[in-house]
C-alpha cells in the first residue's frame, strides 16, 4: 500500500545505524527500532539492500503498513550515467522499488547531468507521468551532482521540459563540496520537500557527520530557511541502547521543528 509522506514528521534514515551494522542485521530490523522509537517513518537505503532486495523490500512494507509508516526509497544511482545519458534502467529500477516498498519518496541524485543532457528530460517526463511516486532531487557528494550551480542548472532545463521537481536538501553535504548551505538554502528553499538533518566536522583528511548540537555549520540558521518538511536523522546513531538514543534524537528533532516554525 503506498503511503504518501506527511507534510511533517521526523524519520530515520536506516544508514544512520551504520552500513555494517544493517548489512549484519537487516534494514527491516531497523526499521523496526526506529518504529519502537517514535519514528513517524524511515528511509530504506538501496545500496545496504541484501542479496533477496525483493524480499527484504517486502518485508520492510509490511512492517510499515502495520503502523501507518511513512516510507523514502534511496537509490544509491544517479539519474544520468558517466556518459551523460539518461540511466532509465536505474529510474524503472528505483520507481519499481520505490512501488514495493510502498513509499511516498523517491530520492536520486541527479548524476553525471549536464547542459547537452538535456535530451533525456522528455525521457524523464515520460517515466514519471502519472507514477503514484514522487521523484526527488538530492544534493549528493561531488560537482556533478551537489554543487549550487549544477542542480540550479538541472532545475532550469527541468522546468523548461515541463518537469518540476522537488528537492531533498542534504544540510551537510554542501560542506563535501565547499558551498555555503544558507547559500544553497536560499537559493532550492521553494523547492524542498525533504530535509537530511546532520551536522558535520572537519577532520584534517576528511568532513563527518555528526549530531546537530555537535555541528560546526550554522545549522539553526538553515533549518529557519527552509520551509516546514518531513526531517530525516542522517548523523551516526551510536550506543549501547539504541531505542534511547534513536528516541531521544527523534525527540530534539521534533522539538528543534516547532522552534524553527511554530514559533517563526
Amino acid at each position: 500500500m503506498h503511503i504518501p509522506v506527511p507534510a511533517r514528521g521526523a524519520l530515520v534514515s536506516l544508514t544512520a545505524f551504520g552500513a555494517d551494522e544493517v548489512r549484519r542485521h537487516g534494514q527491516a530490523w531497523f526499521a523496526h527500532l526506529a518504529m519502537a522509537s517514535g519514528a513517524d517513518g524511515f528511509e530504506v537505503r538501496g545500496e545496504l539492500l541484501g542479496e533477496d532486495a525483493d524480499g527484504e523490500l517486502d518485508a520492510l512494507a509490511a512492517l510499515a503498513s502495520a503502523s501507518g509508516l511513512a516510507r523514502v526509497y534511496s537509490s544509491p544511482h544517479g539519474m544520468w550515467d558517466g556518459t551523460g545519458r539518461l540511466d532509465e534502467a536505474a529510474v524503472r529500477e528505483g520507481l519499481d522499488r520505490a512501488i514495493r516498498l510502498g513509499a511516498g519518496w523517491l530520492k536520486m541524485s541527479i548524476g553525471a547531468f549536464a547542459p547537452g543532457a538535456a535530451a533525456g528530460l522528455p525521457s524523464l517526463r515520460a517515466l514519471l507521468d502519472g507514477h503514484p511516486v514522487e521523484l526527488l532531487v538530492e544534493n549528493d557528494q561531488t560537482e556533478s551532482a551537489g554543487t549550487i550551480p549544477a542542480l540550479s542548472a538541472f532545475f532550469r532545463s527541468a522546468d523548461a521540459a515541463g518537469l518540476p521537481l522537488g528537492m531533498t536538501f542534504d544540510m551537510g553535504n554542501w560542506h563535501w563540496v565547499g558551498e555555503c548551505p544558507l547559500r544553497a538554502a536560499d537559493a532550492f528553499a521553494a523547492r524542498v520537500r525533504y530535509v537530511h538533518c546532520k551536522g558535520v566536522l572537519r577532520r584534517p583528511d576528511r568532513w563527518v557527520a555528526v549530531p546537530l548540537e555537535s555541528s560546526a555549520a550554522p545549522w539553526r540558521a538553515v533549518l529557519r530557511a527552509l520551509p516546514a518538511a518531513p526531517r530525516a536523522i542522517e548523523y551516526p546513531l551510536t550506543g549501547a541502547d539504541l531505542a534511547r538514543v534513536t528516541g531521544q534524537a527523534l525527540d530534539a528533532l521534533r522539538r528543534l521543528e516547532q522552534s524553527t516554525h511554530d514559533n517563526a
